[in-house]
């Protein structure tokens, strides 16, 4: 997998809920993707309890900081996620909806295609910079993954 593609997989695993499967990854996590290990290393130290209810308190459905990209843009909604999951030959199974950020990281990771991503660009600056503004690790794990994409244009 190139680079980016273990970054991507890497990020997904990084934005689903801190199981004891994720704790189990931390240290491959932390050698496949250095871009993450600012996050993996507070991840490692941090009592599972404790990640577990910062990532509750982060990321839950009714503050500013929601994880699924159709939330941040108008006119894309999760249906038409699920028409990319099927053009690139996956079927979407999740128990998410098609457009939480850690589907489309793993169907980036999967495919190559940045498509997605880009598209929903200025939503994942926005939320970084929201996860920034809380003082939250998670915030490092967006950063790199907008590092990844291009800039795109400016009025």
């Amino acid at each position: 997998m190139p680079s980016d593609a273990v970054l991507y997989q890497a990020a997904a695993l990084c934005l689903t809920y801190p199981d004891d499967d994720f704790r189990a990854r931390l240290p491959l996590l932390r050698e496949a993707a250095p871009q993450l290990r600012e996050f993996a290393d507070h991840a490692a130290v941090t009592p599972a309890p404790d990640l577990a209810a910062h990532y509750v308190r982060v990321f839950d459905v009714e503050n500013r900081h929601s994880l699924y990209l159709s939330r941040w843009q108008d006119g894309m909604s999760p249906a038409r996620f699920k028409g990319v999951y099927r053009a690139a030959g996956l079927e979407f199974a999740g128990e998410e909806l098609p457009d939480f950020l850690p589907s489309v990281l793993e169907l980036t990771a999967r495919t190559g295609d940045t498509g997605l991503l880009t598209e929903h660009r200025d939503g994942l600056r926005r939320l970084g910079s929201r996860l920034g503004d809380l003082g939250t690790p998670y915030a490092s794990v967006l950063d790199a993954v907008c590092a990844t994409l291009p800039a795109g244009v400016r009025p």
